[in-house]
């Protein structure tokens, strides 16, 4: 039975993409806020409504939840650098909601699925970016204090060398890493390997959308960059990880707790 609960909506500009839900639990049972940023490869047809299921089952648990929305590609006016600008100010606009919600701040856990967990890492390693690359903070700022990737895609020139999802990446960044590599280099979070967070890596073995031989990959790299990385595969495809009563979603669910339960700093 579907829940009559209505998030609040938040807009942080005028492009109809550009809001995020904020869902408050009846009694809040956890200091940690959840970011759901969904996947779908970058593309308008996939949207906000893919992170509602597990919005609301995270609200039930007693968590405060922050579903973003951002410009797409494929008609969805979104692609490089809106896209990632969008996400930016999406996260950006989370302490004011919660202040005018009466909400206290917390640590953030950005839950990325697919193309949502490159966007979630992307965003974690804003203050490595230079100055001038859409979306930089600060080097003292934060706006994600620990990442879970449900079977992201975290090597955006990977994903691009194996063509995936008819080569989506090139899509979203409008050129190939050929054309603007620098481009590249800011926007692929496998070239900040690191960015000093905890990073909670899920992949199913069956997946047949993002490769698990991508996730581990990665995986090998951060570790060997002596990152805070744990990453956990499961006999499993793409899509249980983001329905809530899989098995994958509740490995979700327990990495988000362990991550609370081990102290996460927020600001």
């Amino acid at each position: 039975m579907e829940s009559a609960y209505t998030p609040q909506r938040f807009d942080y500009g005028d492009h109809p993409s550009q809001y995020a839900e904020l869902w408050v639990p009846d009694a809040r049972k956890h200091t940690a806020i959840a970011i759901i940023i969904h996947g779908g490869f970058w593309r308008q047809a996939y949207g906000a409504e893919y992170g509602r299921p597990l919005a609301s089952d995270l609200r039930d648990r007693g968590y405060v939840v922050w579903n973003l929305e951002y410009r797409r590609t494929n008609g969805g006016d979104g692609g490089w650098p809106e896209t990632f600008l969008d996400v930016a100010a999406g996260l950006d606009g989370l302490e004011s909601a919660l202040e005018s919600s009466g909400l206290e701040p917390g640590p953030r856990v950005g839950i990325g699925h697919s193309a949502g967990g490159h966007l979630a890492l992307w965003a974690a390693g804003r203050h490595l970016l230079p100055p001038a690359a859409p979306g930089a903070l600060p080097e003292t700022l934060r706006c994600l204090d620990a990442v879970i990737s449900q079977a992201g895609v975290l090597d955006l020139a990977l994903a691009e060398s194996l063509a995936l999802s008819d080569h989506a990446a090139r899509l979203l960044m409008r050129c190939t890493p050929e054309e603007d590599p620098v481009r590249w280099q800011w926007a692929d979070p496998a070239d900040r390997i690191s960015p000093g967070i905890p990073l909670l890596m899920l992949h199913g073995t069956t997946d047949e959308d993002v490769p698990v031989e991508l996730g581990r990959s990665f995986a090998r790299r951060a570790m060997a960059a002596g990152g805070p990385v744990d990453y956990l595969e499961f006999e499993g495809d793409h899509y249980g990880l983001i329905t809530p009563g899989d098995k994958a979603w509740e490995m979700c669910v327990e990495g988000l707790g362990a991550l609370e339960a081990n102290g996460l700093g927020g600001e």
